[in-house]
């Protein structure tokens, strides 16, 4: 039996979406390097890292968790990604609306509790 590995979309989560695509040629390193040069990142924050490709049809997630990096990617057998954040260079958002997005849906539209803040 395989050992299983579930990425965990705590709300303490940060979810890092960029806006333009990536070259999906580009391996842990060539998405670490952007995650440095055009989100300015630290791509060894722990934080979740997601990029789509040029057509809309798949993503990948990099994220770092103490020892290593994970890549993992989704390509969808039909259809597109088609809502996708659209400031530049990304967005940051929240866990629950990661997982609408990388169900295909519209993750403005999720909508959810606003982050609690202690107040002074």
């Amino acid at each position: 039996m395989a050992d299983e590995v579930v990425i965990a979309l705590t709300p303490r989560l940060r979810v890092w979406v960029a806006a333009e695509p990536a070259n999906f040629r580009c391996g842990i390193d060539g998405l670490a390097r952007r995650v440095r040069q055009v989100l300015a990142e630290d791509p060894f924050s722990g934080a979740l890292f997601v990029f789509r490709n040029r057509r809309h049809t798949a993503v990948k997630l990099l994220v770092y968790d103490g020892q290593g990096f994970w890549l993992c990617q989704k390509r969808l057998s039909q259809g597109r990604f088609r809502c996708w954040p659209r400031e530049l260079p990304g967005q940051v958002l929240a866990p629950h609306a990661l997982a609408v997005l990388l169900s295909g849906g519209d993750y403005a539209a999720a909508g959810g509790m606003p982050p609690w803040r202690v107040l002074a």
